[in-house]
């Protein structure tokens, strides 16, 4: 027979037990429950989101791409897709689900969140540029409205994030950009590139090592089905369809050459004046925020000064002040003639 010292001991490990397993919020159980909660909403946000990108895309939305785009069965995603469609957020059409009025406006939310992130990542941390739309696409699910708020008040209200893409106003106004692609541009057309797609990051990563960039102009060489040849700067060389087709372009009017008027900073002779057309991506963290800090944005007249005894560094003017840049530091800056 158990004495009462034992019982009374086996009785406070059962109380510890169950306070560790049933603990409002800080038990166990609790705390499963909101990870499975959390792990819900965000499959439901995403597929809100793929929803969203097919309308905008003019792609059909099915079960099936769901359920692909989500990683999850299909049976998962129909009930995802019921779930929204008991919140109002969106209803069955004619070829598949289709968003709803209220559904338009919280998938621009997260849409904003996502993108303005990324531009957060880009303009004030050292995050590699191919990591942007995976940390992007976790906080997109944690920060509230008002946090919103204010990083986009800190970042000055940007309108497109470092891949090209507009940011959704706080009103959910979201500009049209065009839709030609690389892979579509006739030869013998020069074009400038204004949207560079993320998604997925093998691509992303190829484009950057093709030294492509947002402002890059190229001109459209020729294109068979197995490669796309483009030249700029003096260069040739040819890209894969698939990489060539993850890359927006806008038609530059005829006689424009891809050698100019865009060139980087460091190309300006000294006396010569210039316009910003935008940082390349390879600039991050410390570096590319105070270029912005110091005006460097698109749109801004920048002279070079002078030259260093040595050649390098070089003094600029920008919005009335004299600054130095090394050459490597005006080769991230693309400019066209002033």
């Amino acid at each position: 027979m158990a004495s009462p010292i034992t019982a009374l001991a086996a009785f406070a490990v059962v109380v510890v037990v169950c306070a560790a397993l049933f603990w409002p919020r800080l038990g166990v159980v609790s705390r499963v429950r909101r990870i499975l909660h959390l792990s819900e909403r965000v499959l439901l946000e995403d597929a809100l989101k793929h929803v969203h990108t097919c309308e905008r895309i003019g792609r059909t939305c099915t079960l099936d791409s769901v359920a692909g785009r989500l990683e999850v069965s299909t049976a998962r995603a129909a009930h995802l897709l019921t779930r929204l469609g008991e919140r109002d957020l969106v209803h069955n059409g004619a070829d598949g689900p289709v968003l709803t009025e209220a559904g338009r406006e919280s998938a621009l939310r997260l849409v904003r969140t996502h993108r303005l992130w990324e531009r957060y990542l880009a303009d004030r941390t050292n995050v590699p540029a191919g990591e942007w739309h995976e940390e992007a696409e976790r906080m997109e699910h944690r920060m509230s409205e008002e946090d919103v708020a204010r990083l986009a008040s800190s970042l000055g209200h940007p309108a497109w994030d470092p891949h090209g893409d507009p940011i959704p106003s706080a009103r959910g106004e979201l500009p049209s950009i065009e839709r030609l692609t690389l892979a579509g541009a006739v030869p013998g057309s020069t074009v400038e590139v204004v949207h560079l797609e993320d998604e997925p990051r093998e691509i992303f990563d190829a484009l950057l090592d093709e030294g492509l960039d947002l402002g890059s102009r190229v001109e459209v060489r020729a294109r068979t089905e197995s490669a796309v040849e483009i030249a700029s700067m003096g260069r040739t060389w040819s890209i894969d369809p698939v990489v060539a087709r993850n890359v927006t372009v806008r038609a530059l009017p005829e006689g424009v050459s891809a050698d100019a008027p865009v060139r980087s900073l460091a190309d300006i002779a000294p006396g010569d004046a210039a316009r910003v057309v935008g940082i390349s991506p390879k600039c991050q963290g410390s570096q590319r925020r105070r270029l912005l800090d110091l005006g460097v944005v698109r749109g801004t007249s920048i002279e070079a000064a002078f030259r260093s005894a040595g050649g390098d560094p070089i003094a600029y003017r920008i919005r009335g002040a004299l600054i130095a840049l090394r050459r490597e530091q005006a080769e991230w800056i693309r400019v066209e003639a002033a």
